[in-house]
């Protein structure tokens, strides 16, 4: 899932980190069309290769999301729609005749995109992560971050860390499911000096050095997605989709979804209720 203010890049970073158009970017606003008075869910499936391995992967964009004058509650529609998803994964669990795969429609991680301002996080970001953060892996990431000098970023990315913690907003990876000290260590590396992730999303190619690379033009030069020193993209790949890919799935499943499971379990006396579905499944069954 991806949450952000309209212009940040969230649907160029899709595209850059799958290497595909996942995520459908428009081409620019214009006139006849309107911005959307609320918040929109739109899901897109989509089959990526990683080294040799194929894997299913929905995309959710949420347009509209911090977009008005009055942002108020504006991140409900998302939280609803994550409920939403745990929801039917329960109801799939607790069918007599389950099936043996149930489809996993649930959000295993949200790349959250602030705004490069250099100053520090709105209200709206931390009332957004405060909320999320409870239901979902929140990845934080600083969108463009190329127009920020290097001491810019730096500072911007320590403040947002402070900020975060001062409101006791827990991003992905969470301190409390450390699993050992190995786990600790490498995740206090991420969380003192990765996050948030400075990235920078292109799907234009330039010659540099003799390579074609992904990359943004500028006055003075290139700036290369994919190379370290310009921006983090890289590392927030390598985060998402090869070291972390089953670790975000383990937390959905163990930390997320089971205490949403729990606490309907125990507010509908042991079973969701019943829909005309699941009772037509049920006398079928019978």
């Amino acid at each position: 899932m991806v949450v952000g203010q309209s212009g940040l890049g969230k649907s160029t970073l899709v595209n850059t980190l799958f290497k595909s158009q996942v995520s459908r970017k428009s081409s620019g606003w214009n006139r006849e069309e309107k911005i959307p008075k609320t918040v929109e869910i739109k899901a897109i499936g989509h089959v990526i290769e990683e080294g040799g391995v194929k894997m299913k992967l929905t995309v959710i964009d949420t347009p509209g999301f911090g977009d008005q004058i009055n942002n108020e509650n504006c991140w409900e529609p998302i939280e609803k729609y994550i409920n939403e998803q745990y929801e039917k994964f329960l109801k799939e669990e607790v069918n007599i005749a389950r099936k043996k795969r149930i489809p996993d429609t649930r959000v295993h991680c949200c790349l959250y995109f602030i705004s490069p301002t250099g100053h520090s996080l709105r209200p709206l970001d931390l009332e957004f992560m405060k909320h999320l953060s409870k239901v979902v892996n929140i990845i934080p990431v600083i969108a463009k971050a190329d127009t920020m000098t290097l001491e810019e970023k730096i500072e911007f990315k320590q403040r947002v860390r402070k900020e975060l913690e001062v409101n006791g907003i827990e991003f992905y990876p969470q301190k409390e499911f450390d699993e050992d000290l190995e786990d600790k260590t490498e995740n206090d590396k991420i969380r003192q000096e990765s996050m948030p992730f400075a990235v920078v999303g292109s799907d234009k190619e330039y010659q540099v050095n003799g390579k074609r690379v992904l990359g943004r033009k500028t006055p003075w030069g290139i700036i290369e997605v994919e190379n370290l020193t310009h921006c983090e993209f890289a590392l927030l790949r390598d985060f998402v989709i090869r070291t972390h890919l089953q670790d975000l799935k383990e937390v959905t499943h163990n930390i997320h979804y089971e205490t949403y499971r729990a606490k309907r379990l125990n507010d509908n006396g042991g079973l969701p209720p019943m829909t005309t579905e699941t009772e037509e499944n049920h006398e079928s069954n019978l």
